[in-house]
């Protein structure tokens, strides 16, 4: 994807930003596109067909979806359906990519229904929030790829107490997992059926798993849209040793959900996404799957 970054599109600079950065961070990325070469499923990385990304935000005036998601409808990607996780307090859309750059990942964007919170988790996470007077996003020369990409790994707030961090975390593993992360990528997708072989989900969860990978097993570990055109895996995410800042100016470390990596097939160029699927894709963040997967 990447080509000289003075005459690539901002776009491009904004994903090969993300990228660069969640591979250092999610050390299975590299594992698996490793073994996808040496196994011969790729010539190289750049094979790799991105089908999504995914963020994760906070549904607070200023910011969630209606704010991110502007970053994207600026370079040409068009909203498309919406979805709603009652159970974990959750709105998404998607958004197709444009035409004129070949092989662009569609977006997916969820927010926390944080009005639907308990009135103490509401108060915690308002408190960091609240600290956003205006919209981030229009502050921003979208056109510029460099300034996006600094702004998609820049705090919006202040990191959380370790206190409040636990406290978010009992009642909504997403919202905590957004409190301390912020905008940073939840994951990206590997488009399975484009694969020289392994090209199906059944067939490449189980090269994933010949190599030590663990995968989420919510709803079983390939997660089947109603029509049975869309099937996806993932990964379970790796702890992150966090930094938690304490009264006395020191921080304390400790270790929550990082990112993970997902695995989607498509047929008969199924697209969109399915309830059901993502609502347990969710969960490959949770201390559940995590723990499983000691």
């Amino acid at each position: 994807m990447s080509m000289d970054n003075k005459h690539q599109q901002p776009i491009i600079t904004v994903l090969d930003g993300l990228m660069r950065r969640y591979k250092q961070r999610v050390p299975d990325v590299s594992v698996i596109l490793h073994e996808m070469v040496v196994q011969g499923l790729i010539n190289n990385e750049a094979d790799i067909i991105n089908d999504h990304i995914a963020f994760r935000t906070m549904g607070v005036e200023h910011l969630g979806i209606k704010s991110l998601s502007a970053i994207f409808l600026n370079y040409g990607y068009e909203q498309r359906d919406y979805y709603e996780f009652k159970t974990k307090k959750l709105n998404a859309y998607w958004y197709s990519p444009p035409k004129t750059i070949p092989n662009l990942p569609r977006v997916f964007i969820s927010e926390c229904k944080v009005d639907e919170f308990s009135t103490q988790t509401q108060a915690i996470i308002k408190k960091y929030t609240d600290t956003v007077t205006t919209d981030p996003v229009k502050l921003l020369d979208l056109n510029n790829g460099q300034q996006v990409d600094k702004f998609l790994h820049s705090p919006l707030w202040q990191t959380p107490t370790w206190e409040d961090y636990i406290t978010t975390l009992k009642e909504s593993e997403y919202a905590a997992w957004v409190l301390y992360n912020r905008y940073y990528l939840n994951h990206f997708t590997i488009t399975i059926q484009k694969l020289a072989k392994y090209n199906t989900i059944v067939q490449f969860n189980t090269f994933l798993e010949s190599f030590g990978i663990k995968l989420n097993s919510a709803g079983g570990k390939i997660k089947r849209s109603a029509d049975g055109k869309l099937l996806q895996s993932s990964s379970v995410a790796k702890t992150i040793q966090a930094k938690f800042p304490l009264a006395n100016g020191t921080k304390q470390y400790h270790a929550i959900a990082g990112s993970y990596v997902e695995f989607a097939e498509r047929i008969d160029g199924r697209d969109g996404f399915e309830v059901g699927n993502a609502d347990k894709i969710f969960e490959s963040t949770f201390n559940e799957q995590i723990d499983k997967g000691k």
